[in-house]
């Protein structure tokens, strides 16, 4: 099973992107999603954030009060690493299980959705990473215009993140969405066409041998490692 990363920046189009790809029936991983399922009501995690953080993050019906912990993390870098060592672990596993759900049921591709896929690693791991692009100012205009927000509000929001021309450096393939809603389809319909092309035959071994699928795996991730040191030597020079 060919397992691809998707990532973007704020306002570049990423869940537009996702939502094209589900229209192709295409299973999707959405660490937002999960990241809201691994801290309902029950979960370790929500106990280790109450531990941390104490009962003041919870709402009367259980529920852990998103706004509240949010304004405690955003202006605490110590407190975010906290609460991310925590949520994170989380996250990951859920997705670990997602995936093998997918490769269960014989899907030959699985999109992960993951907003933070760089910064937190995660790109290390999958067979292609997928980068939704625009430029700058496009970027910058579209929460102005979404959210009602100023330009010095949406320019922080922005500069929290890694800048999307860096994340770009990471990519297998750029969607550039920077254009008409038309030509975003295009190009996703080109993508979808070529994984499929690329996923090939060899799934159908992976799920029927499970060891293969294995073996394949680390050979995919063995070779972007090697690829990976030799885009860094003419970075280093």
């Amino acid at each position: 099973m060919l397992v691809i990363g998707l990532t973007g920046g704020i306002a570049t189009g990423k869940s537009t992107v996702s939502s094209l790809l589900r229209a192709h029936h295409l299973p999707i991983v959405d660490a937002d999603v999960l990241a809201r399922k691994v801290v309902e009501p029950g979960t370790p995690a929500l106990a280790q954030i109450v531990r941390a953080f104490g009962r003041d993050v919870l709402l009367p019906d259980g529920s852990l009060d998103r706004a509240k912990l949010g304004r405690i993390v955003f202006a605490d870098e110590a407190r975010r690493k906290q609460l991310n060592a925590i949520v994170h672990p989380a996250v990951r596993r859920a997705m670990f299980w997602s995936i093998l759900r997918c490769w269960w049921r014989g899907e030959r591709v699985c999109i992960l959705d993951v907003p933070l896929l760089i910064e937190g690693g995660l790109w290390k791991w999958v067979a292609k990473v997928v980068v939704v692009y625009c430029s700058a100012d496009i970027q910058l205009q579209r929460p102005m215009k979404r959210d009602k927000s100023s330009r010095e509000d949406a320019s922080a929001r922005l500069s929290a993140q890694l800048p999307i021309t860096e994340k770009v450096q990471y990519a297998d393939v750029v969607i550039d969405n920077s254009g008409t809603p038309q030509e975003l389809e295009r190009q996703v319909d080109q993508f979808v066409q070529r994984i499929m092309k690329e996923a090939g035959w060899s799934w159908r071994l992976s799920w029927l041998f499970p060891p293969w699928g294995v073996i394949s795996a680390m050979g995919t991730l063995g070779w972007r490692a090697l690829r990976r040191s030799q885009k860094a030597k003419p970075r280093r020079r």
